[in-house]
């Protein structure tokens, strides 16, 4: 089986390859550059080229914040890309994961993760065209592809709250962090083991919507303190503030936990414990910031 892997130079797409690598998987990681989902005439020849059997879109417009002023661009992306990736699935008997997010749900005040089945009302332009992404592809292969929900994504390669953090203990004495979201803080690591593990069971008894993110719930004052306790740093140089403080042009969600209670229908476990998944994850994190700084 050869797995195609789009957004192959980002974060999840980097460990997505790196993973089925290991795995000893047949897999071909295709960067931005060299395949722009979100033109026809790129996605015939990478799968004329390719031939895969299995795809994982990894690929998307993912600058929250310049969606709002320019949804088109991010729909064209984020909407239109899943769909050619889907059409061409479905033209050449190949299987579809895609990659998609907590923010297609509205994140208004709720005590209790989404469940996958929970119906979404996303309030900003990336979840609204993240959205577009997910119907697309259900519509195109309703039996032969699986929507994988993430949030709150770190990992070794790439920017993130996470690596803010590690630069910011190092820089400062003390550092703000917001205290009035919370939602999964996730590993991509985790996340593209997890999709080594789901793609061969896609099919007919096997496919829909999938949430994989870490257990348990956070603030991101939490996971900032967890982080300098995790470096030997002291947590309370970290001090609680609201989202006011930091204000956006798309709106974060107040809470964007997810259930995963499908799992179990693949025969597969949940994600571990976002503790857990964080304290393995720190020290690579920390010596990949190392190795790249001049």
């Amino acid at each position: 089986m050869r797995w195609l892997v789009t957004g192959a130079g980002g974060m999840l797409g980097r460990d997505t390859v790196a993973e089925l690598t290991r795995r000893g998987a047949d897999v071909v990681g295709l960067d931005r550059c060299a395949l722009d989902i979100a033109r026809v005439d790129f996605v015939e020849r990478a799968f004329t080229v390719h031939r895969p059997d299995l795809v994982v879109n990894c690929a998307a417009h993912t600058a929250v914040d310049d969606a709002e002023t320019d949804e088109a661009r991010a729909l064209r992306v984020n909407g239109g890309g899943p769909h050619l990736l889907a059409r061409a699935c479905a033209a050449t008997g190949a299987r579809l994961i895609h990659v998609s997010t907590d923010y297609v749900f509205s994140g208004a005040a709720r005590t209790t993760p989404y469940p996958e089945d929970h119906p979404p009302a996303p309030r900003t332009a990336y979840g609204r065209t993240k959205l577009a992404g997910e119907q697309a592809v259900r519509a195109e292969l309703p039996d032969a592809s699986a929507v994988v929900r993430t949030a709150w994504l770190y990992g070794v390669h790439g920017s993130s709250f996470v690596r803010t953090m590690l630069d910011l203990q190092a820089r400062r004495d003390t550092v703000t962090a917001v205290d009035d979201q919370r939602g999964q803080p996730t590993w991509s690591a985790d996340v593209a083991a997890r999709v080594a593990d789901l793609g061969p069971r896609i099919g007919p008894d096997t496919h829909g919507v999938f949430h994989a993110t870490n257990a348990g719930e956070a603030t991101w004052y939490d996971l900032a303190r967890e982080v300098f306790r995790g470096v030997g740093a002291d947590p309370d140089r970290v001090r609680p503030t609201g989202s006011a403080a930091f204000p956006r042009p798309a709106q974060r969600p107040a809470y964007s936990a997810l259930a995963h209670g499908r799992w179990q229908e693949a025969g597969l476990p949940p994600l571990r414990d976002w503790h857990a998944a964080l304290h393995e994850a720190l020290p690579l994190i920390r010596k990949e910031s190392l190795r790249e700084t001049p």
